[in-house]
């Protein structure tokens, strides 16, 4: 019987938060907690040099060069881009040696896997021409039912009040006036409200850093 110190390591997953807002890191690492216990190592880091939020294509482009420097480190069995612009993902693609997974697109694929169409819930107005390009370049911009916007920062979405509320009200309208089968959180700062936001709408809701995670646990260990 081998030793304790002889046994392998669990396999690494760094969970990168691109802006550099320490509590919205500190809410993701709390939503994929109940993953570490199919022996992974999951790590979640604050990048340094991103914006305090991404909330357009500038603040995601700036933080691509960033992002592939970090991953070309061989310090993780797989990467997660925990941004639900997907910012620098096929730029870290290329540059690292793991999978690498961004969250938006995992998120889209988990809800293709609850429902016929979905709904997203953005941040700002602003978002949604990203994210409808991406929908358009995966080919899914036809499961999309519609995406509406809380029109609140990334900091007013991981620590502010009335977030519930507002996301439960933008969640009914996706469910009740555009036909959402499923509903994604666009923002990985509303990891926090998963749960409850699911509880009030009784529709299945996506966290997307979940969704890549459990993505990369199964490429990890399937």
């Amino acid at each position: 019987m081998s030793s304790p110190s002889q046994r392998p390591a669990a396999p690494r997953i760094v969970v990168i938060n691109p802006n550099s807002n320490a509590e919205v890191t500190a809410g993701i690492d709390r939503a994929v907690e109940p993953f570490r216990a199919a022996g992974v190592s999951i790590a979640c880091e604050t990048l340094a040099e991103g914006p305090f939020g991404i909330e357009s294509q500038r603040d995601a482009d700036a933080v691509t060069l960033p992002l592939a420097n970090r991953v070309t480190r061989s310090d993780a069995e797989a990467w997660v881009i925990a941004c639900y612009s997907d910012p620098g993902v096929h730029v870290c693609r290329e540059a690292a040696s793991a999978p690498v997974f961004g969250i938006a697109e995992c998120a889209v694929l988990s809800a293709l896997a609850r429902a016929e169409r979905f709904g997203v819930i953005a941040i700002k107005d602003g978002s949604i021409r990203r994210h409808l390009r991406q929908l358009r370049e995966l080919g899914l911009i036809g499961r999309l039912a519609a995406e509406r916007a809380l029109n609140m920062s990334v900091a007013e979405t991981a620590s502010g009040t009335g977030t519930l509320e507002r996301m439960v009200v933008v969640g009914e309208a996706l469910r009740d006036q555009d036909g959402a089968g499923a509903v994604i959180m666009g923002c990985a700062g509303m990891a926090r409200h998963r749960r409850p936001l699911e509880d009030a709408l009784g529709v299945p809701v996506i966290e997307p850093c979940q969704a890549a995670v459990t993505l990369a646990i199964g490429t990890l260990l399937g």
